[in-house]
Order: structure tokens, then C-alpha cells, then sequence
């Protein structure tokens, strides 16, 4: 067997604690963990919720926005500028900014079109776990991939760090849409931290991942060969993600999640689908789960195209509501052009919503025979999924049942905190 093989399967091996195992303190690091941020937040409170019920100490450390986690769970937050939740980020110096060489490098980089809080994190949280870190049995970080985990490292801390999918892929995706030089001059001098993420990933012992189709974008993203890096493949909450017979689904009822402005979502893709599917099928309405720019492409795109009245958005909506909205869908379309895992592809099959999905990334490998597949960036491909799933009730409710299954099956965060919990026991007895 190859070393890749070997490295693969021992990952695949893992089983879950039982009653004798180790109960470990584990400091869990976010740059930024707010839901609301995306799916890495998302990722961090159930990660938190699933090891504190598999027996752990779990600390959540994190960076503004904070994540929302439940009350059993400590949250220590490092504070930043947050210059993202300022009304005018030029005006928010203070004068006792200039006492920090990390906030004036913050303001001063954001000022200039760079992304530093995933560095400035790494700055500010190395000094609080050089005082606090042999608290932990681990130390595992969220992507941010910061020096300040090498300098953890070189001192002897046991620290892994999260992947969920190369950042390189999202640069790329955005360099193809820009359109003249000086937008593309802006997505390089924005995705700038790629070089320090790089340049920690190579010199990290632990890695994981959440999908094989990441591993193997990561490894060609960052250089290193994929058999450092582990699958743990992400949980579903699968008790609060859930059908509910009691809510009336509703007819001609599109429902996505998509960043609404970034182009990796895809989202431009299912408009020009829902367009030409509308002309034929007037009732159609899509509801989109994200929060459109007043002035971005999304808007313009939806006017130039007439769907002023067929589209909604909301936007910062519970997990509750989320659910609600499934619900009362008719499917669930997720158009993204990559994705290292697929959480609105799972979560919607968790709820029993027939899907339809790219297969970019690792959204095949969630998805599977559970719901329809198109290729990434297709809208012809997209609108002939869903108008012939729209003609198929019995092949919906088929597929329904079939990926509420095939999320209790293969996908839960139970599974995935085991995994790691026995990750983590393999880690410190030198096997990882």
C-alpha cells in the first residue's frame, strides 16, 4: 500500500471514543466565527457543541464577530478592530491605536485593500496562549493558519489546524470575474494573507480537512504532498436540520444559500436558469438565503433580467428559520462553483428537500445519488435539472427521503467529534 494509502485509510479507521478514553481540554481558534460570517462559523459553535457532548473541555477562542455558542461552552474573545462592523472604516483610528504596532498594521492594511485579521489574530492570540496554552491537551485552529500557531509550535504545543478548502480557489474564481486590471490589483492585494496561510501550512505536522476533494485541491493549492493531510469529514446537525410534515410545502418554491456578491456561490448561474425557466413557468419564485449589495452585480443582474418580483432575499435568519424555509420549498438548489464541504447541500437533505447541486468541489462527494448533479457554471445545465425535477414529483419525494437518509447515515456531528476525539489521542501519542 502507498504511503497516501496508508495515510488515508488510518483517518478512515478511526473509532470513536468509548468510556475509557481520555477526556481532553481543547482550545478551539477562530479569526472570526460569527454564523453569519460564513460556514467556518457555523463550523466552530457545532464542532464546540459535538466535543462537549463526546465528553471534552472545549474553550472557543476567537476574534470579532464572535460566535454564537451555547451556554455550557466558554467563549475568550481577542478583540480586534473589527473594521468590518464600522460605519466608516477610515474615520475608526483612536489615538490608542497607535499604541499597538497590530492595530495600526490592521487599519492601515484594510485601508489599502488587504484582508489582515487572520494575521493580526495570530498576533494577538499567541501572547494569551503562550500564558495559558498548558491548560490544553490540543490547541486546534479554524483556518486561519497564522504564524502565530508556528510560534505555538516551535514551543512544543500540540496544534492542528482545519482546512476547509483552499482560499487560492476562491482568488482564482474572483481574478476570472474582475472586470478590468485595477479590480484584479484589488483581489490580489485583498487575498495577500494566501502567502503567509501557505508558508504555515507547509511547516504544521497536523492538518486536516473536511472532504476528500479538499484534501486534494489543498495539497495542489499549498504545495504539500496529501497524505499529511487528514479526512474528517464535517457534521450535520441532523436533530435540528429536519423535515417538518407539519409545515405545508409549497409549489414552484426555489430556495438557495448563497453569498449573494461573490462569485463563487454561483448565484449569477441559477438567475439566468431561473430566468429561462420563468418564462415558461410564471408562479416560480426563488428565494435566496443571503444578503444582496445595493449596488452589486446580484441587484443588477435581477433587474436587467426582469425577476424583480420573482426574487426575495433574506438575510441573518435563525437556524429555526432556516429550517422553516426548507420546509416550505419545493427544492433546494446550491449553484456554487466550489465548495470544500456543502452545508446548505447537506443541511437541505438533512430537511428532506429534494436537491439540486453542482458538483463543484465536494459537493458530488455530499451530495452523491441523493439528488440531481450538474456541472459548475452551467445555467443551461442547472434550468434543465430543475424544470425536469419540477415535472417529477415522485422523483422528488424519491430523493427527499433518500438524502435525509444518506445524512443520518454517513454525515453527523457525533461521528465527526469521535473521529477527532480519536484523532486528537493519535496526535498526542506520536501516531498522527
Amino acid at each position: 500500500m502507498s504511503t497516501a494509502g496508508a495515510r488515508q485509510a488510518d483517518t478512515r479507521d478511526l473509532s470513536p471514543l468509548n468510556g475509557s478514553a481520555r477526556r481532553l481540554r481543547i482550545a478551539l481558534l477562530g479569526y472570526r466565527s460569527n454564523p453569519f460570517s460564513g460556514g467556518q462559523g457555523i463550523y466552530i459553535a457545532a464542532l464546540a457543541r459535538a466535543l462537549t457532548d463526546d465528553g471534552h473541555h472545549v474553550d472557543v477562542i476567537s476574534g470579532p464577530p464572535y460566535p454564537v455558542l451555547d451556554g455550557d461552552i466558554p467563549l475568550i474573545r481577542i478583540p480586534s478592530l473589527d473594521l468590518y462592523a464600522v460605519d466608516n472604516h477610515v474615520t475608526a483610528l483612536r489615538l490608542k491605536h497607535f499604541r499597538s504596532a497590530t492595530d495600526l498594521c490592521e487599519y492601515f492594511s484594510m485601508l489599502t485593500g488587504g484582508f489582515p485579521e487572520p494575521w493580526t489574530f495570530g498576533r494577538r492570540v499567541l501572547p494569551w496562549l503562550l500564558r495559558h496554552g498548558r491548560e490544553y491537551d490540543i490547541i486546534h485552529d479554524n483556518q486561519s493558519l497564522c504564524y502565530g500557531l508556528l510560534g505555538l509550535k516551535r514551543r512544543g504545543f500540540p496544534v492542528v489546524a482545519t482546512i476547509h478548502h483552499p482560499i487560492q480557489r476562491d482568488r482564482e474564481i474572483a481574478l476570472a470575474h474582475a472586470p478590468d486590471w485595477k479590480h484584479r490589483l484589488l483581489v490580489r492585494r485583498w487575498h495577500s494573507f494566501l502567502g503567509m496561510q501557505t508558508r504555515v501550512a507547509r511547516r504544521l505536522d497536523h492538518l486536516v480537512t473536511v472532504s476528500e476533494a479538499s484534501r486534494t485541491d489543498i495539497a495542489d493549492a499549498f504545495g504539500i504532498p496529501a497524505e499529511r493531510i487528514d479526512v474528517i469529514h464535517n457534521g450535520i446537525d441532523c436533530e435540528h436540520f429536519r423535515p417538518l410534515p407539519e409545515r405545508p410545502r409549497e409549489s414552484d418554491l426555489l430556495v438557495t444559500v448563497a453569498s449573494a456578491d461573490q462569485p463563487l456561490k454561483g448565484l449569477s448561474y441559477l438567475l439566468d436558469a431561473f430566468h429561462g425557466l420563468s418564462t415558461t413557468r410564471p408562479a416560480l419564485r426563488l428565494l435566496v438565503i443571503g444578503r444582496p449589495k445595493e449596488d452589486g452585480a446580484t441587484l443588477r443582474q435581477i433587474q436587467r433580467l426582469g425577476l424583480t418580483d420573482k426574487v426575495s432575499f433574506r438575510h441573518g435568519i435563525s437556524r429555526d428559520e432556516l429550517v422553516d424555509c426548507y420546509a416550505r420549498a419545493t427544492l433546494a438548489v446550491v449553484p456554487s462553483l466550489y465548495e470544500g464541504f456543502g452545508l446548505p447541500a447537506g443541511e437541505a437533505m438533512a430537511c428532506a428537500v429534494p436537491v439540486v447541486s453542482t458538483s463543484g468541489g465536494a459537493l458530488a462527494e455530499v451530495v452523491g445519488d441523493a439528488g440531481v448533479l450538474v456541472p459548475p457554471g452551467d445555467a443551461h445545465a442547472l434550468q434543465a435539472a430543475i424544470g425536469s425535477l419540477l415535472d417529477d414529483p415522485e422523483r422528488r419525494h424519491g430523493l427527499a427521503a433518500r438524502g435525509r437518509r444518506r445524512v443520518l447515515e454517513q454525515f453527523s456531528w457525533p461521528v465527526a467529534a469521535s473521529r477527532l476525539g480519536a484523532y486528537y489521542a493519535q496526535m498526542l501519542a506520536g501516531r498522527a
